[in-house]
């Protein structure tokens, strides 16, 4: 990897890690400090947890599109200031309405997949692999700091002061973006990095990758879920809200480590499916507990131990999935899907867990969302087999374009299964078994 593809994957990296910090921080504590706005009720608060998430999914594609057209860096710049302005009218918010406008305001800077475009056009196709597994690392250290932090810095600064810092590190990362990220010489339409209008109605018949779909769906509307009633749990427990990190750090740290193994087992023993439905079940199993374990601080410790044991599993093995079962060609767009309904389920949480906690108690947010983890164990029971294949992009010559064998001489190559070639993007599209692929057969074939 060259010095300059080492500096903008670091880049790209820390851009995403700040504004997904700024989002994750205000999760342990939100639920704890918006009661207190003026025409709060727990549902409101509920909405306003997960409101974010619903101008997410609706900007996400538009946002992509509009890229190719003007440049990735003019609209991540675009995007990062809505989330800076968003996280602003958060702090300045007097009354709930406010504080779920500003929250809609931060999640319509809609930029990830904006982010990985640009990340494509700036590194080599060897090295892109990589460069995914740094952006997706630094997703996952940013949540699990957020979780931890955001307690502490609430305490200190307030929840206005939180959104605040928020709305800084936002303008941090526009920094970081003019000065330190190259401006790409040319824009590559790469189906492996972002949706495509067009292949969405086949993204839409595969029941594969809908199912996984479902299951980010279901995840991530559970998990916000859960966040309108624990940090609340943890009070009536006998936790003051300073104090919650000591839950939250342990839990988050000991979860890590007893994830890896169910990562390697379903990587290098080819059992994802099995992992995969052991990782709800674990999640069935922690609000199980949390119902029965509210009184207690240990019982709702080891509760979220296990949630986030699963979360973790699920959240490193979903995204690998989808790469799995994507067709050649297609990652991209099913990936867009699968964002797409994880943003939505992030607001379907914060709604159900607002309105079950107003209604029913701070059991019935953990009774009441039961059901979508049984409809996803369905769902993995029925499941196929993945095959283990990963993507890989080729960009073509005008000459190799225009041979007729190309396809026939790329399927003979051992460890390719599958090819598209799209003349317009100038590119083919192939599914590899890494264990038999050699990238440098490639040169056998005049591309």
């Amino acid at each position: 990897m060259s010095p300059i593809e080492t500096r903008t994957i670091s880049t790209l990296a820390l851009i995403y890690a700040l504004r997904m910090f700024g989002l994750f921080m205000v999760l342990p504590v939100l639920a704890l400090y918006a009661s207190d706005y003026e025409g709060a009720s727990a549902t409101l608060v509920g909405v306003a947890i997960g409101a974010y998430g619903l101008t997410q999914a609706c900007l996400q594609l538009p946002f992509g599109v509009w890229s190719d057209r003007i440049g990735r860096k003019p609209v991540i710049l675009i995007g990062l200031a809505l989330f800076s302005a968003g996280s602003a009218m958060c702090a300045m918010a007097d009354d709930i309405w406010m504080l779920v406008l500003g929250r809609a305001l931060q999640g319509a800077g809609a930029v990830a997949s904006t982010l990985m475009a640009l990340m494509t056009d700036l590194t080599r196709e060897e090295n892109r692999t990589k460069a995914m597994a740094s952006i997706g690392a630094s997703i996952g250290l940013s949540f699990t700091l957020a979780m931890v932090i955001g307690p502490i810095l609430a305490t200190w600064l307030g929840l206005s002061g939180l959104f605040m810092l928020t709305a800084i590190l936002a303008i941090l990362a526009m920094f970081l973006l003019v000065a330190a990220v190259p401006t790409p010489k040319q824009q590559i339409r790469s189906r492996d990095a972002r949706a495509f209008v067009n292949q969405l109605g086949d993204v839409f018949k595969d029941k594969q990758i809908l199912r996984l779909s479902y299951g980010i769906f279901a995840l991530h509307a559970v998990l916000v879920a859960c966040f309108v009633a624990v940090p609340v749990a943890l009070v009536k427990a006998g936790l003051v809200q300073n104090a919650h990190w000591q839950v939250y750090l342990p839990v988050m740290l000991v979860s890590f480590v007893f994830m890896v193994p169910f990562i390697i087992i379903g990587e290098k023993r080819q059992k994802m499916k099995q992992v995969l439905l052991i990782a709800v079940l674990l999640l069935i199993v922690s609000l199980m507990l949390l119902t029965l374990e509210l009184n207690s601080i240990a019982g709702i410790s080891f509760a979220l131990w296990v949630f986030f044991v699963a979360f973790n599993i699920l959240e490193a093995s979903l995204p690998s999935l989808v790469s799995k079962f994507a067709p050649a060609g297609f990652k991209g767009s099913a990936m867009g899907v699968y964002s797409t309904c994880q943003f939505l389920g992030a607001f379907a949480g914060g709604m159900l867990g607002g309105y079950l906690s107003e209604y029913f108690g701070l059991v019935g947010v953990f009774i009441g969302t039961l059901p979508l983890l049984l409809i996803w164990v369905v769902l993995v029971m029925t499941m196929a087999k993945p095959r283990h294949l990963s993507s890989y992009r080729v960009a073509l010559t005008t000459q190799a374009c225009a041979n007729e064998q190309l396809e026939q001489d790329l399927l003979a190559i051992s460890g390719v299964h599958e090819v598209v070639i799209m003349l317009k993007d100038q590119a083919a599209y192939l599914k590899v078994d890494n264990t038999t692929f050699n990238p440098t057969s490639l040169k056998q074939i005049n591309i």
